[in-house]
């Protein structure tokens, strides 16, 4: 085996993956201080017991499962629909489904900003349609709500995109099937397509629940005070003042931990999936 053709996949990992993992790992048990002691503890994680940070995890993981929750029950019927229609215009709704990638991620933030502010887009349209007041106002920027907006904005696509691929390749046939058995269209789709088209959703709900978990433009952005995630936390820890890196390192090492955990949940349900069928 020509193992040496492995050289540069293995460099690769080993300067841009081992080694930041290996220099987080050090710092997060490294003694608290500006500048850094050179002394190991682990009490940067008797820290995580702290209660506030304790919510600021939930927070983020109860935000993150709502997002994934929204852009699976926007993004499931909108690959449903797509892959209904003919192939020409299946392109055109799937190249208009791209078109948000193309643009910078925080453009599109302050975009929302813009829409969701006091006086802003939606308070204009609500107030011509006469469900506002002159003075009032739909108060939607710097709320949790604001926050779960631009995220489902952000990660929709990486939702509709495996959910797409899932519908397909599914034949098509066994919803008529199943329907000439004496099933309705609607147990048909819930029995015989969401099962066999599971894959898709799963790794769509990863391809968006992983990034959200740990997303803090967003947040800082559109949530302000009111919706601090642990990406704010660890962004914090090392850039603002007063620096804290070894806190920093350790939340993010705990954040990698709750995402390798959703892969390896993945994973196993893959291989036993494989395995039935």
């Amino acid at each position: 085996m020509r193992w040496w053709l492995l050289g540069p996949a293995w460099a690769w990992l080993v300067v841009f993956c081992f080694m930041p993992l290996s220099i987080i790992l050090l710092i997060s048990v490294l003694q608290t201080g500006a500048p850094i002691t050179w002394r190991f503890t682990l009490a940067n994680y008797a820290r995580l017991a702290d209660p506030l940070l304790l919510r600021i995890f939930l927070r983020s993981l109860w935000m993150a499962g709502v997002t994934t929750g929204c852009c699976l029950l926007v993004g499931y019927p909108l690959a449903y629909f797509i892959v209904q229609r003919r192939p020409a215009q299946q392109r055109g709704l799937y190249f208009l489904t791209v078109i948000p990638l193309w643009a910078n991620s925080l453009v599109l933030t302050y975009a929302w900003m813009v829409l969701l502010r006091v006086n802003g887009v939606f308070d204009q349209i609500a107030r011509g349609l006469g469900w506002l007041g002159p003075q009032d106002s739909l108060n939607w920027l710097y709320t949790p709500g604001a926050v779960i907006i631009g995220m489902v904005y952000w990660y929709l696509p990486f939702m509709v995109y495996p959910v797409y691929a899932s519908l397909e390749k599914f034949d098509w046939g066994l919803l008529e099937a199943a329907q000439d058995l004496g099933a309705s269209r609607v147990t048909a789709l819930r029995c015989v397509l969401l099962p066999l088209t599971w894959p898709g959703v799963i790794a769509g709900s990863l391809l968006v629940f992983i990034p959200a978990l740990g997303n803090f433009v967003v947040p800082q952005l559109l949530g302000g005070a009111k919706a601090v995630l642990i990406g704010n936390v660890i962004q914090e820890r090392f850039l603002s003042q007063p620096q804290d890196w070894p806190l920093g390192a350790t939340l993010a090492l705990i954040t990698m931990v709750l995402i390798a955990a959703a892969l390896w949940a993945y994973f196993a349900y893959a291989r036993e999936a494989a395995a039935i069928g």
